[in-house]
């Protein structure tokens, strides 16, 4: 059975820019999946896949969840000897990507089979009290040249560029500042842009694998620039920020901040083309951010206790996904396994 946090259907009402009224309706539902609930891809038509990395303490690996986007039931359960974090998908190859971030790790699953078709150990120095294997964070996909981009986390962060083919390493660019989390694709532009800790922006150039513009977005306050969603018709990036109350906007083409949106300090964020709207979590304030990516308002704010984590968005634009992760520490994990969330727009 459904477990709803929400009434079936809010109607919100919102005054525009203008003098019309405009009218929203969505629908919110919820369902428990696994503890450790990380990344979502969307395949359309009929499948949510969910990476999550189960208990601290009790699971030596994961697993990838196959989850029906209607219903939110589980339909397929692909189990992973080492934990998955990340997630990425070549939907023309039906390959889904795995980050495994403690064991320095990519393994690539058929999305179709549920085959583990192989793994990568990208870093393999041993773990230790002074020293820290980089760890591996987003994943992104070039599915025209089936080439997977996954950060490697560190003091000086690299990203590594794979074969999605082979899962061989092809190249490693390095030098990429403090703990670069972000990472967005624009293949038709053959541009790869990345954060950092060290409030940098920077973009690389996918043709070359070299990086081409490192520019700081703000010294004006404590930042910490984690996840970035872009729109590559306006040349815009979304950049959230885990210290600071905001979410930027940057032209790609120059680096520069055109906006900064109020909002609660931020984690993941998704851009919608078709109802030009940005999503943003909120972990720690327990809600979801929908901004009109015109005006930068925000048009709704949406309670999902407790935490929620990442997103995906389906094909048509009109359902967004949401992983919910329960309240946990390493000394004390969380008794009821991580949510996901279902909020379909319907006007």
């Amino acid at each position: 059975m459904k477990k709803r946090i929400l009434p079936l259907a809010l109607l919100i009402s919102l005054i525009t820019s203008g003098t019309a009224l405009a009218e929203s309706t969505f629908t919110v539902d919820r369902k428990p999946v696994s503890k450790g609930a990380y990344e979502l891809v969307y395949r359309s038509p009929q499948a949510l896949y969910l990476a999550t990395s189960g208990s601290r303490k009790l699971d030596k690996g994961g697993a990838l969840y196959r989850i029906d986007p209607t219903t939110l039931s589980i339909t397929q359960t692909i189990p992973n000897e080492l934990k998955p974090f990340g997630l990425a998908m070549n939907k023309k190859t039906d390959t889904l990507f795995l980050g495994n971030t403690v064991n320095s790790a990519i393994t690539a699953v058929d999305a179709k089979s549920g085959e583990v078709k192989g793994s990568l150990v990208l870093d393999k120095r041993p773990r230790t009290e002074t020293e820290r294997p980089l760890a591996p964070r987003e994943l992104v996909v070039d599915e025209s040249t089936d080439t997977v981009y996954m950060g490697g986390l560190g003091n000086q962060s690299v990203v590594w560029v794979i074969d999605g083919g082979t899962l061989q390493l092809r190249k490693t660019i390095e030098g990429l500042g403090k703990y670069a989390t972000g990472l967005a694709l624009d293949s038709a532009a053959s541009r790869l842009y990345v954060t950092n800790a060290d409030n940098e922006f920077i973009t690389i150039d996918t043709k070359t694998q070299t990086v081409i513009s490192r520019v700081k977005l703000d010294a004006d306050a404590e930042h910490f620039y984690l996840n970035i969603t872009l729109d590559p018709a306006t040349h815009r990036a979304f950049v959230t920020d885990s210290k600071s109350p905001q979410l930027l906007v940057v032209d790609t083409e120059n680096s520069k901040v055109l906006h900064k949106i109020d909002v609660p300090v931020s984690l993941a964020v998704l851009f919608n083309p078709v109802r030009n709207e940005i999503y943003v979590t909120h972990r720690e304030a327990g809600k979801v951010s929908v901004i009109d990516a015109k005006t930068y308002k925000v048009l709704h704010t949406i309670d999902t206790p407790v935490h929620p984590n990442s997103l995906a968005l389906s094909e048509d634009g009109q359902t967004l996904f949401v992983s919910i992760k329960q309240a946990s520490s390493k000394q004390k994990e969380a008794s009821e396994p991580d949510d996901v969330l279902r909020i379909h727009f319907t006007g």
